[in-house]
């Protein structure tokens, strides 16, 4: 029993990454791991090695997340238009989260191939979410894994008929809801990227509006979950910035330190904030960025993260 449950942890890293694409949750694919191994535990004595270990571990994961998967996750461009009064956050919501690359970098063979940047980037994982949950395990198990129409067919319980009538339907929708621009993308956030990513932080802890404003493309997306409310354009992002850094200003929420890390294997910075009176920098934010043609296309905040799954200290300590 020691041989199984050392065979089977191997498989924990891209058993995670699974569940995260299949339900678009960190916290959720940390649950459901633990669940899968519980899952394969007890039932240890039932495998009998028709499959593979692996394939059987994906079954009992994928199961594990179809009995739980409900409502799709979401980003807030998908609720309402731009724009509009600034509104509280909605915790009722099922917010899309992001992944930190620390986790992914720790995956090894076999499942590192599968974790390129095009299957676990936030546009893809919006998209596939837009997907029924049946379609959306059977495109992850033939696009993303690689595995047979057979293979995919016996871990999901279909015919193999089924298997290929549904991936024929998923894959449509997906490509309608990806960016155009997606298939140029490198594999990793790019020496160009990373650059950006300076002149971002350092703009911003600058407080320069304008200077932020013009690392970004005239049409940019910025979102901010778990607040519904999101802004679209250069020219309404610098007023938000402007309206920010205003000394004394309500918008004003005090002093800003960033640290780039890696989410989604998409460049990001991790938003440390010291609000007035406060003797540390706070974990605030992580800012997701999609960059196209050398500009920031658009930008995901994320609040609420877990700064230490990024490998970051819970607090910075004031100058």
């Amino acid at each position: 029993m020691t041989d199984f449950a050392e065979q089977a942890e191997r498989y924990r890293h891209e058993l995670r990454v699974h569940c995260y694409r299949m339900l678009g949750s960190y916290d959720d694919a940390e649950d459901l791991v633990q669940e899968t191994y519980l899952r394969a535990w007890r039932a240890r004595a039932s495998f009998e090695g028709r499959s593979t270990l692996r394939a059987w571990l994906y079954k009992i994961a994928t199961n594990a997340c179809l009995d739980t998967v409900r409502r799709p996750r979401v980003l807030p461009y998908q609720l309402q238009p731009p724009g509009g009064d600034q509104q509280d956050a909605r915790h009722d919501l099922p917010w899309l989260q992001p992944f930190p690359d620390l986790l992914l970098d720790r995956a090894e063979e076999p499942d590192a191939q599968v974790i390129r940047r095009e299957t676990i980037e936030l546009a893809f994982l919006t998209a596939i979410q837009q997907l029924p949950p049946k379609q959306r395990a059977v495109l992850i198990f033939r696009d993303v894994l690689g595995w047979s129409a057979k293979e995919t067919a016996d871990v999901l319980d279909l015919s193999v008929a089924a298997a290929n009538s549904a991936l024929q339907r998923a894959r449509p929708v997906l490509r309608e809801r990806l960016p155009a621009r997606r298939a140029e993308w490198s594999a990793e956030a790019s020496a160009d990227e990373q650059a950006l990513v300076a002149k971002y932080m350092a703009a911003y802890e600058a407080g320069d509006a304008a200077g932020l404003a013009a690392l970004m493309h005239e049409d940019v997306r910025v979102t901010m979950p778990p607040y519904p409310f999101w802004y679209s354009g250069r020219a309404t992002a610098e007023e938000v910035f402007a309206a920010n850094f205003e000394p004394g200003g309500q918008a004003n929420r005090g002093a800003w330190r960033f640290v780039a890390v890696g989410v989604n294997r998409q460049p990001a910075v991790a938003a440390y904030l010291q609000a007035a009176g406060a003797d540390a920098f706070q974990p605030f934010a992580v800012i997701v960025f999609r960059v196209e043609y050398g500009l920031v296309a658009e930008m995901t905040a994320f609040e609420g993260v877990d700064f230490t799954t990024l490998g970051l200290p819970d607090y910075l300590a004031s100058a």
